[in-house]
């Protein structure tokens, strides 16, 4: 497949600049595998497509205020945003970083050295660095989506089920912002068992495909942690012949990843998976996603589980019919 074939073009005011509200009020475009047959919905109606006994998995991983604004000791301006933590400090991308050796002063109590080009070493770890970075940082939006503010930007640019932990990720496991706590009780009630699984979200899931041979892409690795009591679920639905849901990519990247590593065993670790057509998934069946960009992983992800012309086919559609495009946007159900 040549990165051609997952271009489209994209009218600018399809793209949201704000999530709906409620969250579950976005539309539902509803994509049957390999067939060009659509169902225009709500995604508060995802329960219908759903059946008692269907396992439906969240990324729990939550966004971290990953951009940091500081200034060079000689004054100048330096932007940052976190990628991940590494054993010599924090791997990053910036604009006007200094020297090896140089500081980033982000406040009289908060600053960094410069390891080297792209690696940060900050002056506090553990503890201490989560509550400074939580007081300095700012949630990283994508570079298509205009700041509401900081407080509005933590609150709207979070699932409602991310876990509490420090360590998160840098950009959101959108398909899971349509998720409210009335429709997660709607499910458990309709007997959906809900599980988690944590992929923290890397900028290299977003770097565009730049090579015309899809296959020359390199992927940047992402941590990933599948439970034994995950596995041990899904292997009960699969021989009761219920259906797997992911709820995004990121969802089904740590299914399919823990799953290649260790057979339905628990496993954490680094992954790197890239999945194009013409992929043979070995435990999701259904998902749940947004739409994404064009001539982008993500696309070739929906594609290898849908089918390339249906989804295609499905992102003409949604444009003709003005859906909302990218993270605050509309949704997709993938299914049989």
């Amino acid at each position: 497949m040549k990165l051609s074939e997952i271009d489209y073009h994209l009218p600018p005011e399809l793209i949201a600049q704000r999530p709906a509200r409620p969250r579950d009020s976005a539309r539902l475009l509803v994509v049957r595998k390999n067939t060009k047959k659509f169902e225009h919905k709500l995604f508060s109606d995802i329960a219908d497509y759903l059946k008692p006994g269907d396992v439906l998995v969240l990324n729990n991983s939550k966004v971290i205020p990953a951009r940091l604004i500081g200034k060079k000791s000689s004054g100048g301006k330096v932007e940052v945003l976190l990628s991940q933590a590494l054993k010599e400090g924090w791997e990053v991308i910036g604009k006007n970083i200094p020297a090896a050796g140089e500081k980033i002063i982000f406040s009289q109590s908060f600053f960094a050295t410069v390891v080297s080009k792209n690696i940060l070493r900050f002056n506090c770890s553990g503890k201490l660095f989560w509550s400074r970075l939580n007081r300095y940082g700012l949630i990283p939006l994508p570079p298509y989506i205009k700041s509401s503010g900081k407080k509005l930007d933590a609150e709207r640019y979070q699932t409602v089920y991310a876990d509490n932990r420090d360590h998160g990720s840098v950009a959101a496991p959108t398909a899971g912002l349509h998720f409210t706590p009335r429709l997660l009780k709607e499910l458990k009630k309709k007997k959906i068992t809900i599980l988690n699984v944590t992929l923290h979200v890397g900028l290299g899931t977003f770097r565009p495909i730049k090579t015309d041979n899809i296959k020359e892409h390199i992927m940047h690795p992402e941590w990933v942690s599948v439970s034994q009591k995950t596995f041990d679920e899904i292997t009960k639905a699969k021989l009761k012949k219920k259906k797997i849901i992911a709820v995004g990519t990121t969802s089904v990247r740590a299914l399919e990843s823990a799953w290649k590593k260790a057979k339905g065993k628990a496993w954490s670790g680094s992954t790197d998976i890239y999945i194009y057509p013409p992929y043979k998934f070995k435990v999701v069946d259904s998902l749940i996603t947004n739409f994404h960009l064009p001539k982008s992983t993500l696309l070739l992800l929906v594609s290898a589980l849908a089918g390339h012309k249906t989804i295609m086919a499905a992102y003409k559609e949604a444009i003709s019919r003005q859906y909302r495009f990218y993270s605050y946007g509309d949704a997709m159900l993938i299914k049989d």
